[in-house]
């Protein structure tokens, strides 16, 4: 009997519950299973997301390094993550030269090393070039960087070697990359690599065989 009443009392507490209550009751328990939902699906991930094979750096990689193949390694990963330019073939980069210093498990990308997709983003010409220099004061290579816009000036040998007036051969380049080059057991050799148009970049490359070049910094 008392059992009977007890749950008599309980219909009654019931019937006469506000609308209301009922009404804030169901919107906690959704926002709780809309956080449970959210939390189990970060989790988780999107198992249905399209994957690309691309291809990363295997180890660290230091700035001006010849690409061999224990370099790279072949990643899944989420296409709509991919960068522009993501290389998915390992064969584009290996014996390239690495522009920058890179990561284990960092995405190569076309600007990534020297090419001509490097050469045309840093100058904004699509005949743009690339051209190896060594100046005539090393510690001006010491000073420059990747990014620096430069013009390139040479000696002027139209008139005479008395006094050697300096002559511009490009203006507004673009250094994409300063490397060391051993030349046996002296000093390193600091060799600069400019981006400019293919004009200039014929005038530079014949210059370099015949007089020392240097850089002035914008």
């Amino acid at each position: 009997m008392t059992r009977v009443l007890a749950d008599l009392g309980n219909s009654l507490a019931l019937l006469q519950r506000p609308s209301w209550a009922d009404g804030l009751l169901a919107r906690r328990v959704s926002a709780a299973a809309l956080v449970v939902l959210a939390t189990v699906l970060f989790l988780r991930g999107d198992p249905n997301a399209e994957r690309t094979e691309v291809v990363v750096a295997g180890h660290d990689l230091s700035p001006g390094h010849l690409l061999e193949p224990g370099d790279l390694r072949s990643a899944p990963l989420e296409s709509g993550a991919l960068p522009d330019g993501a290389v998915r073939d390992a064969t584009a980069v290996v014996g390239a030269t690495l522009t920058g210093a890179m990561r284990a498990g960092e995405i190569f990308t076309d600007l990534r090393v020297i090419g001509p997709r490097l050469a045309a983003v840093a100058t904004g010409a699509r005949d743009a070039r690339i051209v190896p220099i060594r100046l005539a004061d090393t510690a001006v290579a010491d000073i420059v960087r990747a990014g620096d816009r430069v013009d390139v000036v040479g000696a002027d040998e139209q008139n005479g070697q008395s006094g050697r007036p300096a002559k511009t051969l490009a203006t507004d380049a673009a250094v994409v990359l300063v490397a060391g080059e051993s030349r046996g057991r002296g000093t390193p050799e600091r060799v600069v690599l400019v981006a400019m148009d293919a004009e200039h970049a014929t005038a530079v490359a014949g210059a370099s065989l015949r007089t020392a070049l240097t850089v002035v910094l914008h």
